[in-house]
């Protein structure tokens, strides 16, 4: 007897209401004494299970002594007894599900890699060698197939405290363990079979993308992103350009913070005068006014920052030229003092000599003929002495003055070399 034809008589009973009682006394006997012979028993009427999971559907059945079974199978959401679809011959079940039972007592089936698309009614049938031995059983397996989401508040102030929970849309049959991933990387002392994730006074680092999962399962939910948000920190300006600052050139002063969200309000100050706003402080044209201390101020919604101060020292570029040349000229007017200095105690140091070679008259008393023999000797002595000292002393002095002209070559090289530099940092 099929479960659809004992609904059948049922029916067709009742209609009897006008007929004698003794015959509907026996009808009912028949069906109770029948009827209990055939039926369907099911582990779980209602199995919530994890996307990409397997799901085992355990039964087993019972049927009449005299029949034999012919076939077994499993439908899902029959539109009658008679034409009841065999999942096996399915192509989007015959890849995936497996009978584990047999053809006396069990039913059991394994559907593997289940989706949404599978939370259906699913129905154990069967069928004998008896035209009135077919059997559906009722009232079948509820299967809800669900995923994973994380639910988190989207942003999260550093220090406070906050509940992450990963969600499925039923409530799993099989309890699990569950397992939680920050950007790509399982927390492994996150392991219970709560559901929750609690982090205590977060901080920055706690920031990122969260995903959850169950042990021993491959699927793992969407990843939710945390943002962690904190006051600026490490404040810092930055000059730009680096080098020696010239009057005239221009200036960059950007004001630089790690907060999140990212600074939007930046106040400047020189000394303790406030003096504008904005990420970058430009002054176009630097000059002496400019030089003293700024510092800038970093501003959210969170909190403020000050940041060091960093010194401006703007040097005159007249009066640089000024320096070098009067350090020029100073330095060469010594180097010719000291050479005429030098030349004046050589040449009276000559006279010196030359007035000791002379003869003294008063105590030569030799004839005349010999003393004009030694004054003449004495003479051309002293004229090639002289000729060769004067000849030395200019020679001495035109080195000198060819290393006093390198001296001033060199000089205004290292000046030209100064300004080119001046000229490159102001770039």
């Amino acid at each position: 007897m099929s479960y659809c034809t004992f609904v059948v008589g049922v029916a067709v009973v009742i209609s009897f209401r006008m007929a004698p009682p003794l015959p509907l006394i026996f009808l009912l006997m028949i069906h109770r004494v029948s009827s209990s012979d055939w039926g369907v028993n099911y582990s779980h009427l209602y199995i919530c299970a994890l996307k990409n999971s397997s799901v085992i559907m355990s039964c087993n059945y019972t049927y009449p002594t005299g029949y034999k079974i012919e076939k077994v199978f499993w439908t899902k959401n029959p539109v009658n007894c008679e034409n009841s679809p065999d999942l096996s011959e399915d192509p989007e079940y015959s890849q995936r599900l497996q009978y584990l039972g047999d053809k006396q007592q069990n039913c059991t089936i394994r559907l593997s890699h289940v989706t949404q698309k599978d939370s259906h009614m699913y129905y154990f049938r069967f069928t004998t060698d008896k035209p009135d031995g077919k059997w559906t059983g009722k009232p079948g397996v509820n299967l809800t197939v669900t995923d994973l989401q994380v639910e988190a508040p989207e942003r999260v102030t550093e220090g406070q405290n906050v509940s992450l929970t990963c969600k499925s849309s039923c409530a799993l049959t099989d309890r699990a363990t569950f397992i939680w991933y920050r950007n790509s990387q399982p927390l492994t002392e996150r392991r219970d079979r709560n559901n929750q994730l609690l982090l205590q006074s977060v901080r920055r680092e706690d920031a990122g993308r969260y995903r959850c999962a169950l042990q021993e399962h491959t699927y793992i939910s969407p990843a939710v992103y945390l943002s962690v948000t904190y006051p600026p920190k490490h404040t810092f300006v930055a000059v730009s350009p680096c080098c020696e600052l010239v009057e005239g050139n221009s200036v960059n002063l950007s004001c630089n913070s790690d907060s999140y969200p990212p600074a939007l309000n930046f106040s400047w100050f020189k000394g303790g005068t406030f003096v504008g706003s904005g990420r970058i402080y430009s002054i176009s044209k630097i000059s002496s006014n400019h030089s003293g201390e700024y510092k800038c101020k970093s501003i959210t919604e969170h909190g403020e920052k000050y940041s060091d101060a960093v010194t401006l020292n703007v040097t005159c570029v007249g009066c640089l030229v000024k320096l070098y040349t009067t350090g020029v000229v100073c330095g060469a007017a010594v180097v010719i003092m000291m050479v005429l200095i030098w030349v004046k105690k050589r040449k009276d140091t000559q006279e010196s000599q030359m007035n000791l070679s002379r003869p003294h008259h008063n105590i030569c008393q030799a004839s005349d003929v010999k003393v004009t023999e030694s004054v003449y000797e004495n003479e051309m002595v002293s004229y090639c002495y002289g000729y060769c000292l004067d000849f030395t002393e200019g020679f001495t002095l035109l080195l000198l003055l060819l290393l006093l002209l390198l001296l001033l070559l060199l000089l205004l090289l290292l000046l030209l070399l100064l300004l080119l530099l001046q000229q490159i940092c102001s770039l």
